[in-house]
């Protein structure tokens, strides 16, 4: 195996100092241009790559950044890191990417594993089974700086960004509720996950604000995931016509595609017979065979304003703990059956009461 250039190597090679071999390589304003430019070449020609290891003993810092993501089957959370990356990047970082699979146990043991790689900070989504958060109070008792983004755990003295995951929720009910929908069911997240507490009290804000009953037979936990949304949809489905809620709110899109699916497969027609709503805007929302309404989650700026602020706390440790909010949109699209107003076979639709 070949063995790692040294800094006494390129030293050896131009017959200067150690001192003003590191000193060169590190830009400092005391070493010529001429000296400069002869280390730079030695080194690339020899093969050297400085020693972070080594360097962040010295300096206590690593450049890198760790990040924590529950899946990434799903467009949100790529997205995401696209932003983490390109703000770590600008900034002179490194992210290390680590996914738990929506396993607490794997959680725990990747942040465990950052940690032990002297990361300078972490960026964490949490998993959906998460109901014990000691590992970031470990790791924050330690000096590591956290940031959460997207799925956050409140009160523990790190910053979050996010959207306003109970006005969006809100706001996609009251759509509904606008175009006449009284009976409206909604596929909840774990109820132990921030956005999912949020969400549900979001919907239920809507429907209280327009005296609309909340029947304990249409919130169904779906989680956040496609088979969760199919499986809930089909109990929806089985209630006699009576007590089937003629629209749905899911707690995200991928719950809201295994609900379409269900709908399809059970002979019913969207936004004919259900109508639907998601949240988050998955890539796939307008390829949908109904395409779906739901809101717009921006993830990559989510990413960025969440790299950008644990950069933040990195650097200076006056920076304040904050809760970050990234503005987002109603995306109306075929689903609900109330696309645009201004189309005059819409504007009949909805003009007809639903119930």
């Amino acid at each position: 195996m070949t063995k790692r250039i040294t800094l006494k190597q390129i030293a050896d090679e131009i017959g200067v100092s150690m001192m003003t071999v590191s000193r060169a390589l590190n830009n400092h304003p005391k070493v010529d241009k001429v000296t400069r430019m002869k280390i730079l070449n030695a080194a690339e020609r020899l093969g050297y790559f400085p020693n972070y290891v080594a360097r962040s003993l010295v300096t206590a810092r690593t450049r890198t950044i760790g990040v924590v993501v529950p899946e990434i089957t799903h467009s949100f959370f790529p997205d995401a890191i696209k932003g983490i990356e390109e703000v770590a990047y600008s900034a002179g970082y490194q992210i290390m990417l680590t996914h738990c699979a929506e396993d607490t146990g794997r959680e725990v043991a990747a942040i465990e594993t950052l940690a032990s790689k002297r990361v300078d900070g972490i960026l964490a989504s949490v998993a959906e089974q998460d109901t014990d958060f000691e590992i970031y109070h470990r790791v924050m008792k330690w000096g590591l700086r956290v940031v959460f983004f997207d799925r956050c755990v409140f009160k523990i003295g790190a910053s979050c960004v996010s959207v306003d995951d109970e006005e969006c929720a809100y706001i996609v009910t009251r759509h509904l509720i606008e175009h006449r929908y009284k009976k409206i069911a909604h596929l909840s997240g774990p109820p132990s996950v921030s956005i999912s507490e949020r969400r549900l009290k979001g919907f239920l804000r809507a429907l209280n604000e327009n005296k609309l009953k909340a029947s304990n037979d249409w919130i169904i936990e779906a989680g956040f995931h496609e088979e969760g949304g199919y499986n809930s949809m089909l109990k929806l489905l089985e209630l006699p016509m009576k007590n089937r809620p003629r629209a749905v709110v899911a707690v995200n899109d991928p719950a809201a595609f295994g609900a379409m699916e269900a709908i399809y497969e059970k002979g019913f027609r969207i936004p004919e017979d259900i109508a639907i709503v998601g949240f988050s805007d998955d890539i796939r929302a307008p390829l949908m065979p109904s395409p779906l309404t739901t809101i717009h989650q921006p993830a990559y700026d989510v990413g960025k304003k969440a790299a950008q602020k644990l950069i933040r706390h990195i650097e200076n440790k006056t920076e304040i703990t904050e809760n970050i909010t990234v503005k987002t949109q109603l995306i109306v699209r075929n689903s609900c059956g109330c696309k645009s107003k201004n189309q005059k076979f819409i504007r009949q639709l909805t003009d007809q009461k639903r119930e």
